[in-house]
């Protein structure tokens, strides 16, 4: 296990290398300076502005000091607001992002879970037929034109729920719904196939037959096993889920990255942009190593070997 963690580490540490350095020459390859747009300003003054920032210094040399300044978790000032460093912002907008997205992979997962249950139990039936044109619509319907009838469903003509910020409860409710439509919809697939498969095994069949109840047939013996297809894409559902916070968060008004990430691309904040994809990135990395490791806890029968000759 030691192994395979520092095997996983040395993997993930490539992985993020390989992100910064591709964004980083990406984001300079785009013609402009965060500097073109202030009006007012005469080119010394611009040129002063560049020194400050590094960006009159060849791009291989801002490359190293960008390196540098990950290393030591110092992502530097913003270029826009001059006030705040890249840290502050994240220390603003992160948690409000994280809850943003922790409370989504809540409700998708869980009514997911249920949707497909009820669908591979009344196969063939009226909750089958009714959960799987929930899940066709929830996968085919983007979540910002989902937000965007959610707003004008239930905030500008019933007047129901607010529309804006992240203040209170009520607030929270139209965001995560947009965002969890579309996970919930490709949990409650897999799991409604993978269970349909599962009650078909011997062992199933064979704690039917000792008399053991329905619910403990499904809950303690099926429902783990079918299980595994999700957490597989566990991972994949959460990165989207936490980039796609970027979209709605702006349409929602809510005070999270998405906000400063989506400001800093219109301004071209060197610093936030690298800051945010950093950040971002290597929380995700990390989320993916720690799906991998719950599947050992849902399946015993994974374990990791030695290679011969090892």
């Amino acid at each position: 296990m030691f192994r395979y963690i520092l095997k996983r580490f040395v993997t993930m540490v490539v992985t993020l290398w390989i992100i910064v350095t591709l964004t980083f020459f990406l984001m300079h390859a785009v013609p402009g300076s965060p500097f073109n747009q202030e009006r007012g300003t005469n080119e010394t003054v611009q040129a002063n502005l560049k020194a400050h920032y590094h960006l009159d210094e060849p791009l291989l040399t801002q490359y190293g000091i960008y390196l540098k300044s990950i290393v030591t978790f110092d992502f530097g000032p913003s270029i826009k607001q001059p006030t705040a460093t890249v840290n502050d912002l994240l220390g603003r907008g992160f948690p409000i992002s994280l809850e943003l997205g922790l409370w989504t992979i809540l409700v998708a997962v869980i009514s997911g879970i249920l949707l497909g249950v009820l669908a591979a139990l009344k196969h063939n039936g009226f909750i089958d037929y009714f959960a799987m044109t929930v899940a066709v619509l929830g996968i085919s319907i983007p979540n910002f034109i989902l937000a965007t009838q959610l707003i004008e469903t239930f905030a500008v003509r019933s007047n129901i729920l607010p529309v804006a910020t992240w203040s209170s409860p009520k607030h929270m409710i139209l965001p995560i719904v947009a965002l969890a439509t579309g996970p919930m919809a490709i949990i409650a697939r897999l799991t409604r196939s993978s269970m349909l498969e599962v009650l078909t095994q011997d062992y199933i069949k064979m704690a039917r037959a000792k008399g053991l109840s329905p619910a403990k047939i499904i809950f303690k013996h099926a429902l783990k096993n079918a299980l595994m297809p999700v957490v597989t894409i566990l991972g994949t559902l959460l990165a989207g889920i936490l980039t796609g916070t970027f979209v709605l968060e702006k349409i929602f008004a809510i005070p999270g990255m998405g906000k400063y990430f989506v400001e800093s691309i219109n301004t071209r904040d060197y610093p936030v942009i690298m800051g945010t994809t950093v950040f971002y990135s290597a929380f995700l990395i990390v989320m993916l190593f720690l799906v991998d490791l719950a599947y050992g806890l849902l399946d015993p029968r994974i374990k990791i070997h030695k290679k011969e000759g090892e």
